[in-house]
C-alpha cells in the first residue's frame, strides 16, 4: 500500500507504465516505506560486481540503515524511483539534492545527485535510459536544474546511459571516478534521443505480437465450433509456423490434443515459452488467464473477449484492470473486443482472427478499430483480387478493438521499419495522442504512404469503448493537420482500398499532368471532367475508337509515357466485339509491357465490367516482390509488385482462395501490375490522392525554416505575460495590453480610440487625422459590416458626427454599441489570422478571408506551430479563394510577404510563449504594399499539459 512521504503527500501522478527496449513494459513509481521487503529481496538478485559499481567498493547486503535512507523520501530534496514488473522490483534510481561542495541542501538549490542500480537479468532493457527520463522530469518539477553523477571508469554501461541522453555535459576524472554533470533541460538532442528509443521500443513491442514463436489460443470450445475453437482451426489452417497449443480449463486431464494441436488444461502446463496468448474466454475469468500468462512469462495477448468499455462504466472498469494487470507483468495487450491479428510473411503465417482465409501476402498494411471494418477491408481487397482490380495482398493486419493498449501510433513504429509494408491503410474512430500521430505519420510519410479514413467524424464523441482526450478542433482542422504531415486523407474505405492499390502498384506521379487514351469517348471524356475536379491538368483525350486492338493500345501507351509532357496516363477500356478486337489477356499484355518500359509514370485503367481484363492486368497470387535482383521500391514510390505465389496452406487446411473464385490468368515473369477500377472518377480520385502526396514528399525534402527576427522581444513579452496571469488564471487582455504584446513580436495593431460620445469621437478623430472610420464594436455588430456597423471613410467633422447619429438611431445607445473611431487603413483585401493551443493537437495556426469566405463556407487553412517560412507560403495559397489574394480579375496582387512575415510573428509568439493560448487578429487588411491589422484580442492562460516534451509514458489507466 502506498502512504504519503514525510514531507509530501505520495506524487501519485509519477506513476507510468513504460515500454522498454525489448518491447516489454514495466511500471515506474515513487519508492515508499512500504517497500523495505521488496528492496531487500531486490538487492540480493544484484551480481557483486553491479553492487560494486554501485557504492565503489564490496557491499554485499542492505543494512537497516541503508533500507530507512533508501524508502524514506520527503518526494523533494530526496526522491527514489523504481521499475516494476510483476510487483518486485527490477532497477532503482534516486536523486538527492546538494549544495557546494556536494553536501546535503535543500530548495532554492538545484543541482542533485542521481544514481542507478540495476538487476543483472534485466540490463540491457534500457530500463537505465527509461528511468533516467522520469527522474529528470521529476526533478525538473522540484527546481532542480542540474544532475551530478559519479562514475567508476569500468561502469562503461552506465557512463554510456549519461552520455547518450543528449543533454548538454559537463565530464571529468578526479581521484580515480568519472564525474558527470549535465542540465535538465530538453534540448532538441535529448528529444530526438528519446524519440528514437520510443520508436524502438514500441515497434518492437508490436513485433512481439506480429511475430510470435509460439501461440496459446485460451478459451478454445471442446466441440466445434465457437469464437476460440475457430480461431485456433485459423491460425492451424494459415500454416502457423510456430508452435500451437490449445488452452480449456475444462479439458479432461486425459486430453492431450484437439484437432492436431496440443492441449493443455492451463497456460501453466505448457512446456515451453508462450510469446503470444489469444484470450477468448469471458470477460469474468479473463483476469485468471492474464495472471496465468503473466506467470508463465508470455510476452502479449490478443484479448478477443467482449463486455469491457464497449458495455458501459462497469465495463470501462472492468478495462482499466484489465490493462493493469497485463501491464504489470510486463505484457501488452491488443483489445480487449478485438477482431484479431494476421502477419503473411511466409516465415509466420499467424491467422489469429475472426477471419476464416488467409490473406494473400502483399505489401499493404491495414489498421482498423473496428472489427467490422477490418472485415469490410479484408473482403474488398479479397473481392478485388476476383475481378475488379486484380490479385493484391496484404502484409500485417491488426484490429486493435477497444484499443485499450496497443494503438495506431505503436503499429505506425512497427510498420516504419517493417521492410513487408509498402503502403498502410488504416481506419481511425479515435486519435488518442494527436500531437504523437502527427509527428509520427509525418515520419512515416516521407517513407511511404499513409492512407487514413476517420471514422466518427461528425459525432463530436468518440465511441464507446474508446479513452480519449477531445479535442476542440473541428474535423476539417484536424484533417488539414493530418495533410499537412503528409496524411492522404479519405472519407470512405472505398477511397481507402482504391489510393492504397495505386501507391502499392505503381511509381509516384512526378506532376498533375495526366494522358488519357482509352477505346471509349464517352469514357475519356468522363475522366477529363473527373481530372479537372481533382485540380489535376489532363491532356485532350486520344480515343483509339471500339476497333482499337492491343498494338494500337500498345503503341498508344508507349507514346504517352514517352511523352515529358506527361506524369501519369489513365487507359480507359470498354467490353468490344468484332474481329480484331482486343481480347482481355492480350490487352493486358500490351499495357503491361508498354508500362514496363518507362517504370516511372504511373499508369490506371477504368473499365467497364472487365473482369477478365482486371484479372490478366495484375495476374498474380501477390503484390510482394520476388527475392532477387531488380525488387524494391523505385526512388519516386513504392513500386509495383513482381508477382508471386503465396504460401501454401497448411495440409488439409482451407485454400486461401474460395473454390468459386476463377483462376487469375498468370503475368509473366517480373510483369508490372497495374490497378483497374471501375469508374473513371474513383481511378482519378486516386491518383489525385498520389499527385499531392507525391508533391508533399518532394516539399518535405527542404520544409523550410523557422526565420529569427532581431526585433522579437521575447524576454520582455514572458514578464508581460507572467504580471498578467498574476492577476488570474486566465483572462482576455484589454486592447492597450493586447497591441503592447503583440508589439514586442512585431505585429503593430492600427489604433482605435473609444468615442462614447459625439464629441469624444470628434476629438479621436483629430488625434488621429482625417480620414476616419467609425466602428461599433458590440459582440453582435463586431466584423459585421454587412449589417451597417461600420462607417469609412468620414472625411471631416460634420460625417462623423451624422454617421454617429445614424448609428446610434439604428442599434441604441452608445453603451451598448461601444464605437471606436480608427484611422482609415490602405484599401485591400479582408483577411483573419488565428492561432489556439487545443489541449489535444497542440498549437494551431489558422488563415482565411474574413467575412462569408470563413464564416459561411468554412474556407480556413490550417497549420501546425512552429510555422516555418514554406509553412507560411503555402498557407495563403490553401484556401479556395486564394485567388482574391494573388490578382483574380485584374486586380492588383496584395503583399504576399507581408502576410506571410505576420503569419511567422504570430507562430513564433504563441511558440515562444504557450499561456498565449488564443489570437485573433481581425480583419486583417492586406495591401498591394503593406498590411494594416485593424483588430485584436489575446487571451492567456496556462498552458495545457503537453505529454510529448515529458519523459516516455504509455497512456495511463
Amino acid at each position: 500500500m502506498q502512504t504519503s512521504s514525510d514531507r509530501h503527500e505520495y506524487p501519485a501522478h509519477w506513476e507510468a507504465d513504460v515500454v522498454l527496449r525489448d518491447g516489454g513494459t514495466a511500471r515506474v513509481r515513487p519508492i515508499t516505506v512500504d517497500d523495505a521487503e521488496r528492496l531487500v529481496s531486490f538487492y540480493e538478485q544484484v551480481s557483486d560486481e553491479s553492487k560494486y559499481y554501485r557504492f565503489f567498493a564490496p557491499y554485499p547486503r542492505l543494512s537497516a540503515k541503508d533500507v530507512h535512507r533508501f524508502t524514506h523520501h520527503d518526494f523533494v530534496d530526496r526522491v527514489g524511483l523504481a521499475a516494476t514488473v510483476g510487483g518486485e522490483f527490477i532497477a532503482t534510481v534516486r536523486y538527492d539534492r546538494i549544495g557546494a561542495g556536494g553536501t546535503p541542501a535543500t530548495s532554492p538549490a538545484d543541482e542533485a545527485e542521481v544514481a542507478f542500480l540495476v538487476q543483472d537479468a534485466h540490463q540491457g532493457r534500457g530500463v537505465a535510459s527509461a528511468l533516467l527520463e522520469h527522474i529528470a522530469a521529476v526533478a525538473r518539477e522540484r527546481g532542480i536544474r542540474r544532475f551530478a553523477a559519479e562514475v567508476l571508469p569500468a561502469n562503461t554501461k552506465m557512463i554510456k546511459v549519461f552520455m547518450d541522453a543528449g543533454y548538454t555535459q559537463k565530464r571529468s576524472f578526479e581521484d580515480g571516478v568519472v564525474r558527470l554533470e549535465f542540465g535538465l533541460e530538453p534540448t532538441d538532442r535529448s528529444l530526438a534521443v528519446q524519440y528514437a528509443r520510443e520508436h524502438r521500443a514500441e515497434a518492437r513491442s508490436v513485433q512481439r505480437l506480429l511475430q510470435p514463436g509460439s501461440v496459446a489460443v485460451v478459451g478454445t470450445g471442446r466441440t466445434p465450433g465457437g469464437v476460440g475453437r475457430s480461431i485456433l482451426g485459423n491460425i492451424r489452417d494459415a500454416g502457423y509456423t510456430g508452435r500451437l497449443y490449445a488452452v480449456n480449463s475444462a479439458f479432461p486431464e486425459e486430453r492431450k490434443e484437439l484437432d492436431g494441436v496440443p492441449a493443455c488444461r492451463s497456460v501453466r502446463d505448457i512446456d515451453g515459452p508462450v510469446d503470444l496468448a489469444v484470450v477468448t474466454v469471458p470477460a469474468a475469468h479473463v483476469p485468471d488467464v492474464v495472471a496465468e500468462c503473466g506467470e508463465h512469462g508470455v510476452q502479449g495477448l490478443v484479448v478477443i473477449s467482449a463486455g469491457y468499455a464497449d458495455s458501459g462504466p462497469e465495463g470501462r472498469e472492468r478495462q482499466r484492470a484489465l490493462v493493469r494487470q497485463a501491464r504489470s507483468y510486463g505484457m501488452r495487450i491488443i483489445g480487449p473486443n478485438a477482431f484479431g491479428i494476421i502477419n503473411t510473411s511466409p516465415e509466420v503465417r499467424l491467422n489469429a482472427s475472426l477471419a476464416p482465409e488467409m490473406p494473400r501476402p502483399g505489401r499493404i498494411g491495414l489498421f482498423a478499430q473496428s472489427g467490422a471494418i477490418g472485415i469490410a477491408l479484408l473482403s474488398r481487397l479479397h473481392r478485388r483480387g476476383g475481378g475488379v482490380t486484380g490479385v493484391t495482398g496484404v502484409s500485417t493486419f491488426v484490429s486493435s478493438g477497444n484499443r485499450a493498449d496497443v494503438s495506431g501510433n505503436d503499429v505506425l513504429q512497427y510498420w516504419y521499419d517493417d521492410p513487408e509494408t509498402d503502403v498502410a491503410l488504416m481506419y481511425l474512430e479515435s486519435i488518442g495522442n494527436p500531437r504523437k500521430f502527427t509527428r509520427l505519420a509525418r515520419r512515416t510519410a516521407a517513407a511511404k504512404p499513409l492512407v487514413v479514413v476517420q471514422g466518427a467524424r461528425h459525432g463530436g464523441v468518440a465511441p464507446q469503448g474508446h479513452a480519449v482526450r477531445a479535442t476542440r478542433l473541428p474535423h476539417a482542422t484536424v484533417s488539414a493537420l493530418l495533410r499537412q504531415a503528409g496524411v492522404i486523407r479519405v472519407d470512405t474505405i472505398t477511397d481507402l482500398v482504391d489510393a492504397g492499390l495505386l501507391l502499392a502498384r505503381q511509381p509516384l506521379p512526378a506532376g498533375p499532368r495526366v494522358a488519357i487514351l482509352g477505346n471509349s469517348e464517352s469514357l475519356g471524356l468522363l475522366t477529363y471532367d473527373a481530372c479537372l475536379s481533382e485540380g489535376l491538368r489532363p491532356q485532350p483525350p486520344l480515343d483509339l475508337t471500339t476497333a482499337a486492338s492491343a498494338d494500337d493500345f500498345h503503341a498508344a501507351l508507349s507514346r504517352a509515357l514517352a511523352d515529358d509532357t506527361c506524369d501519369a496516363v489513365v487507359v480507359t477500356a470498354i467490353p468490344t466485339v468484332g474481329e480484331g478486337a482486343a481480347g482481355d489477356a492480350a490487352l493486358a499484355e500490351a499495357l503491361r509491357s508498354a508500362a514496363a518500359a518507362v517504370p516511372t509514370k504511373p499508369v490506371l485503367v477504368v473499365h467497364v465490367e472487365l473482369g477478365g481484363l482486371a484479372q490478366a492486368l495484375s495476374a498474380a497470387a501477390s503484390t510482394a516482390p520476388q527475392a532477387g535482383p531488380g525488387t524494391g521500391a523505385s526512388q519516386a514510390g513504392p513500386g509495383p509488385g513482381v508477382s508471386q505465389a503465396g504460401p501454401r496452406p497448411a495440409e488439409g487446411a482451407a485454400p486461401a482462395v474460395p473454390a468459386q473464385q476463377p483462376p487469375a490468368v498468370r503475368a509473366p515473369e517480373g510483369a508490372r501490375l497495374i490497378p483497374a477500377y471501375p469508374a473513371a472518377e474513383r481511378a482519378v480520385r486516386a491518383l489525385g490522392e498520389a499527385v499531392a502526396y507525391a508533391q508533399w514528399r518532394r516539399d518535405a525534402a527542404d520544409p523550410g525554416k523557422v526565420p529569427e527576427y532581431e526585433d522579437i522581444d521575447e524576454k520582455g513579452a514572458a514578464e508581460q505575460i507572467a504580471g498578467y496571469l498574476a492577476r488570474g488564471q486566465g483572462l482576455t487582455l484589454g486592447t492597450q495590453e493586447t497591441c503592447e504584446l503583440l508589439g514586442r513580436y512585431g505585429v503593430h495593431v492600427h489604433r482605435a480610440l473609444p468615442a462614447p460620445t459625439p464629441d469624444d469621437a470628434a476629438a479621436a478623430a483629430r488625434a488621429l487625422g482625417y480620414p476616419v472610420a467609425l466602428k461599433a464594436t458590440a459582440p453582435h455588430l463586431r466584423h459585421r459590416a454587412d449589417l451597417g456597423g461600420v462607417r469609412l471613410d468620414l472625411a471631416d467633422e460634420e460625417q462623423l458626427r451624422r454617421a454617429y447619429a445614424e448609428l446610434t438611431e439604428l442599434f441604441g445607445k452608445p453603451a451598448e454599441l461601444r464605437p471606436v473611431v480608427q484611422g482609415m487603413a490602405p484599401r485591400g483585401v479582408d483577411t483573419v489570422v488565428r492561432a489556439v493551443i487545443d489541449p489535444a493537437a497542440g498549437a494551431v495556426l489558422s488563415f482565411g478571408l474574413a467575412g462569408a469566405a470563413t464564416q459561411l463556407l468554412g474556407d480556413m487553412a490550417h497549420r501546425l506551430i512552429p510555422v516555418t517560412d514554406r509553412d507560411a507560403t503555402s498557407l495563403i495559397r490553401s484556401i479556395r479563394t486564394a485567388p482574391l489574394l494573388f490578382g483574380w480579375r485584374g486586380s492588383a496582387p496584395v503583399d504576399a510577404a507581408a502576410l506571410e512575415e505576420l503569419l511567422l510573428r504570430v507562430s513564433r509568439l504563441v511558440d515562444d510563449h504557450p499561456e498565449v493560448v488564443a489570437v485573433t487578429l481581425e480583419p486583417v487588411v492586406v495591401a498591394p504594399h503593406g498590411l494594416s491589422v485593424l483588430g485584436a484580442s489575446v487571451r492567456l492562460a496556462p498552458p495545457p499539459a503537453r505529454d510529448d516534451l515529458g519523459p516516455r509514458t504509455l497512456p495511463a489507466y
